[in-house]
């Protein structure tokens, strides 16, 4: 029996679970194993070096693909920098490689006009309820709604996924797909209920086997529990949600304590290069590295076709029984 949803009818993907864009994490080795499990999964484009590299990526893996794999696709995420990276040329790389779905956060406009005259489906990552009819309006297809439970920036705001979900079944006119804060099939289930395509997750596809970083790390994320993360960067408004080591409880005391304090002062731990190190030597207190609250529902690292295949069991069984609470009410 299986679960039908816009992601599944429209985008051919076996089970409406996705694996959004994670910095260093998204990477051949993990998407082509999503893919392979019926998933939708996205290479992280900005990961790569340069758009050639991100090329190289892409053929990798479809290398890496079984003949009955789904389609995976690419994340573009455009926020605002003092040396941009040339978004353009990653979108027409994923264009020219034959890529027809690109998950987009931040703002989608500079590529959104080229990916859409090119037949290519965009799912928009945002936080807010005001941002994603933005996006709708904009013309993307399908909106991935973070709430502030998620790994990484959560936005400003500390709506919660239940909340958005219920904004979004109440006024988007597009699909929705439940990011921030799900690990499991029961998630997956209430997601559905809620309206939601599917469920993007991050954290929860960190602790898989086929996921690109250190055991270490993977096993970090089953020790820890629901209350293991820390906000960071919020007096400078650019909260994220990270793994509470050394190095982000540091920065979290500098924000709070030091008068006048600026991102400067911060900015030397919060360095991407020493996030990176965290991932490939196993030392999790190396840098900071994004972690969602739904750590404290991740109990082990099974392959991504186990944990696909979870989802899918649980989620029917959790909506069989629900379906049993209805009954015929009784005549007097």
């Amino acid at each position: 029996m299986a679960i039908k949803t816009w992601l599944t009818e429209t985008l051919g993907i076996r089970v409406p679970v996705v694996q959004g864009g994670m910095m260093w994490v998204g990477r051949a080795e993990l998407i082509s194993a999503v893919a392979n499990a019926g998933a939708l999964g996205f290479l992280t484009a900005l990961t790569q070096p340069t758009p050639e590299a991100l090329r190289a990526e892409i053929r990798k893996t479809k290398s890496l693909l079984k003949p009955s794999a789904v389609q995976f696709g690419v994340n573009i995420t455009l926020l605002p920098a003092m040396n941009p990276p040339d978004y353009a040329a990653y979108a027409r790389v994923a264009v020219e490689e034959g890529i027809k779905i690109v998950e987009t956060a931040g703002d989608p406009s500079p590529i959104l006009k080229y990916l859409k005259d090119n037949g290519v489906t965009v799912i928009h990552k945002c936080v807010a309820l005001k941002h994603a009819l933005r996006a709708e309006k904009l013309g993307v297809d399908c909106i991935s709604i973070d709430g502030i439970e998620c790994a990484g920036h959560g936005g400003e705001y500390d709506t919660t996924s239940l909340i958005l979900l219920s904004l979004c079944a109440e006024q988007l006119k597009i699909p929705y797909l439940a990011s921030g804060g799900f690990s499991n099939g029961r998630q997956f289930a209430a997601a559905l209920a809620l309206g939601a395509a599917g469920v993007n997750m991050g954290t929860r596809w960190m602790a898989t086997v086929e996921s690109p970083i250190h055991e270490n790390v993977k096993q970090a994320i089953v020790e820890a529990s629901e209350m293991d993360t820390v906000l960071v960067l919020r007096k400078f408004r650019n909260t994220s949600r990270l793994h509470k080591n050394k190095v982000s409880l540091e920065v979290h005391q500098i924000e709070n304590t030091k008068k006048d304090v600026q991102f400067g002062d911060v900015a030397h731990l919060m360095s991407g290069k020493r996030g990176k190190g965290v991932y490939e030597t196993g030392d999790v207190d190396a840098g900071v590295w994004s972690l969602g609250m739904c750590s404290g529902l991740i109990h082990d690292v099974p392959t991504c076709e186990e944990l696909v295949k979870r989802f899918e069991r649980e989620a029917t069984d959790i909506l069989n029984k629900t379906n049993g609470l209805i009954v015929q009410s009784a005549k007097l």
